[in-house]
């Protein structure tokens, strides 16, 4: 496996866990938007696009999920 195709399945893997949580966070799943985030940090934009979405659906657990996620360097 070359470099690229490694990068390629890692983003693959990226963007799809972001859209699992973002399905999560409109079915109003808090544990799954839990489990899919634990162990992980998010970029700023993205955090905040999610805490947004959270808000929108109004679940103030969920909305407090999020905020405990890292930011990532």
């Amino acid at each position: 496996m070359t470099s690229k195709e490694s990068n390629e399945k890692t983003t693959d893997r990226s963007l799809g866990n972001f859209a699992a949580v973002k399905t999560s966070i409109a079915n109003g799943d808090a544990e799954e938007v839990k489990a899919r985030l634990e162990g992980n940090a998010l970029d700023k934009l993205e955090k905040d696009y999610l805490i947004d979405l959270a808000r929108l659906s109004g679940n103030a657990e969920m909305v407090g999920i999020i905020e405990a996620v890292p930011v990532s360097d």
